[in-house]
């Protein structure tokens, strides 16, 4: 294989690595509140093993107290930390569609817990965020942090 060719499957290599993850929820995101548009905090979203996890990483609401803990959660997040939570668990691909889904995400403000659906969308620029709980829905859109 020649020079050119190396460089050739290196770089077409990098923009596929490149697409994937601009069609993936992992990264750090700004979480925006869905009521004031005030930007609260940064969501750290990992995968391991094809299982998303996220964790609040920044809280970023002025005024906001970084010792403030789950004190309405009914889980073993109750009475920890809010920063350094793990708010998403147990989310895995969505065969054949272009979302995340099967796992769970916290509001931990509230305590309540929501069945979740993670989107990317505008090419990876945001993260559409749908949390279930029973008939009922909610929409947040998650912008890709620095």
């Amino acid at each position: 294989m020649t020079n050119a060719l190396r460089m050739t499957a290196v770089v077409l290599t990098s923009l596929l690595a490149l697409s994937a993850q601009a069609n993936s929820p992992v990264g750090r995101w700004h979480t925006i509140d869905d009521k004031t548009g005030e930007t609260k905090s940064v969501v750290t979203i990992e995968e391991s093993g094809g299982v998303l996890r996220g964790k609040v990483s920044q809280i970023l609401r002025k005024g906001a107290d970084p010792a403030a803990k789950c004190d309405k959660c009914a889980d073993d997040r109750k009475d920890q930390t809010i920063l350094g939570m793990e708010i998403i668990r147990g989310v895995k691909k969505s065969s054949g569609n272009d979302y995340w889904e099967g796992g769970e995400i916290l509001d931990p403000e509230e305590g309540k817990l929501y069945r979740v659906r993670l989107t990317p969308v505008e090419g990876g620029a945001k993260l559409q965020v749908r949390g279930f709980l029973g008939p009922f829905w909610r929409n947040q859109l998650w912008v890709k942090a620095p």
